[in-house]
């Protein structure tokens, strides 16, 4: 029997799959429609900006992969918080120092900690983000199998922004779930928390640094930030701890001095209020006692490794030591110049990755793999500190 009638059922089926889809995507839009208009949001506005969007599966792709809940801590923060943006972070803050200033004078919240949210967002403005808010929003709400509530609230937010004239659609690009600008506000939060910071009457968190880092300023004094106090500090606690930890089981200072928690140079605990103990990657990593401003700048993102992430970056700002204590792995995560410098030897051994620019995608970790083997070792794809010390040494 000939593959030719079989082969052209299976493109068919394809093709009747396709179709089904478009038409159930389509049949979504309409129902948005319905939304919007019922929102106040005009229909010329709706039409306009959704004129030609389509599913696109790489969102639904992203949603299920991000890295503040995929990639271990230690990697996630030592690609965030390296001495590269340090040094670009301490020159941004120099360049809008009176930006900064009146951003702190009129909210209370600190110049570092307002920095670091920026410089953790969209590396100072650098990558705010390439997808576009109507078509990943729409493509969630109508594709997607989670939250898809929630997203149908922030595709309507994004299209009262561009009804209302605050930023034209074309601007309005950023990450897969929808967070724009150099601070990556939600829409619905730009709606509720965006303000002027330059004075031109306008709140533009894409092309204004000015109203992105007032708008950040907002933001954290909304969500409790306490004026004058800390987010935390660096601990340490006793060999074998197993009492009560997480960001949420606050007690006071005393109760953790009663279970033998000291500041890393031994001395007493200090802070105003109670403090959660974090142990982000157990009892045997570092720990910290985290305040109300640790819990405001979790409010940002909803996780314990970018909350300690903007909070370390902020210190490192304030010239302070970064974190003390090893992490528990053997294999450690490297800072982006270093991973730019396993490329480069990777290049040299002859793998076809493109360039060297420190983003470690699909090409990287297949080359990374493949050079495991033949270190024979675990055969894991990871740009960490063992395959660079094996590629410096010329293995």
């Amino acid at each position: 029997m000939s593959a030719r009638p079989f082969l052209l059922g299976l493109a068919l089926a394809a093709l009747t799959s396709a179709n089904a889809a478009g038409a159930d995507f389509a049949s979504c839009l309409d129902g948005l429609r319905s939304t919007a208009t019922s929102q106040g949001i005009s229909g010329g506005t709706f039409d306009r900006v959704m004129r030609g969007v389509a599913p696109d599966p790489k969102v639904i792709e992203a949603m299920d992969a991000q890295p503040e809940f995929k990639t271990p801590i230690w990697d996630y923060l030592a690609s965030l918080v390296d001495n590269q943006k340090v040094s670009e972070g301490r020159a941004n803050m120099q360049r809008y120092a009176s930006v900064l200033a009146a951003a702190e004078q009129r909210f209370g919240v600190d110049r570092h900690t307002v920095a670091a949210v920026w410089g953790v967002e969209s590396d100072f403005g650098n990558f705010a983000g390439k997808w576009s808010l109507p078509q990943s929003l729409s493509t969630i709400v109508c594709t997607g199998k989670r939250r898809q509530d929630y997203f149908r609230g922030e595709l309507m937010s994004a299209l009262k922004i561009v009804d209302r004239g605050d930023i034209a659609a074309e601007k309005l690009k950023g990450s897969w779930a929808g967070a724009f600008g150099h601070t990556q506000f939600m829409p619905s939060t730009y709606l509720r928390l965006a303000v002027d910071g330059d004075g031109d009457g306008r709140r533009d968190l894409v092309d204004s640094p000015a109203d992105a880092l007032h708008s950040t300023g907002n933001y954290l004094a909304k969500s409790g930030w306490v004026t004058g106090a800390t987010w935390g500090y660096e601990v340490k606690i006793p060999s074998g701890y197993s009492g009560p930890s997480g960001r949420t089981s606050k007690q006071p200072l005393s109760s953790w001095s009663g279970r033998g928690i000291r500041k890393l140079d031994g001395g007493a605990l200090d802070g105003s209020g109670n403090a959660g103990l974090l142990l982000p990657a157990g009892a045997s990593g570092p720990a910290f006692l985290v305040f109300k401003n640790y819990d405001a700048a979790y409010s940002y993102n909803g996780a314990d490794s970018y909350a300690l992430a903007i909070s370390i970056l902020s210190d490192r700002l304030r010239g302070k030591a970064g974190i003390q204590t090893p992490w528990p792995t053997n294999d450690p995560g490297i800072s982006r110049a270093e991973r730019k410098e396993l490329q480069t030897l990777l290049l040299q051994k002859g793998y076809q990755i493109g360039e060297a620019d420190g983003a470690i995608g699909a090409k990287t970790r297949e080359a990374i793999a493949d050079y495991q083997v033949r270190l024979g070792v675990e055969r894991n794809g990871h740009a960490g500190k063992l395959v660079l010390d094996a590629l410096r040494s010329g293995r």
